[in-house]
């Protein structure tokens, strides 16, 4: 008896792994996974995507996860591209690392594909913090220098 057991238990686990290899998933679900991830590490200002990726978000109204994310998927492997811009004053090899970080370990995670390489382009600093930090700034002084007088 335990000899016929053995096969039926034996022909489940072929049709199980079958069954996971034939699921496909695509690159905008992979890209999305890889946006979310960036957009939770601190230094990051935004994603740098490209014209018809603005114009889409603003007809949309809607945030485009995947914006600036380039995903290159094989039978089992990935790689993903990923332009951002900073915020002035962070560590860009910091920044860059963290997101090397926690995208290969959320698309590695979810998707059960081995991350091969995730690509960090930094295509701007975003100074429009510090702009606003000095206008701040020489309101206050204005504001003191009037109350003086």
């Amino acid at each position: 008896m335990e000899d016929e057991n053995k096969p039926l238990e034996e022909e489940t686990q072929e049709n199980e792994t079958t069954e996971n290899e034939a699921i496909q998933i695509s690159n905008d679900v992979i890209a999305v996974i890889a946006g979310v991830a960036v957009s939770e590490v601190q230094g990051v200002s935004s994603m740098a995507g490209g014209f018809a990726g603005g114009i889409s978000e603003v007809l949309s109204g809607k945030k485009n996860l995947a914006k600036g994310i380039k995903v290159e998927k094989d039978e089992t492997t990935v790689k993903i591209d990923v332009n951002i811009i900073v915020e002035y004053g962070t560590r860009i090899p910091d920044v860059a690392f963290e997101i090397q970080n926690r995208v290969k370990t959320s698309v590695e995670n979810m998707t059960g594909l081995t991350v091969e390489e995730v690509n960090v382009h930094v295509q701007g600093v975003n100074t429009e913090t510090i702009k606003q930090e000095e206008n701040e700034e020489e309101n206050t002084e204005i504001e003191n220098e009037e109350g003086k007088e």
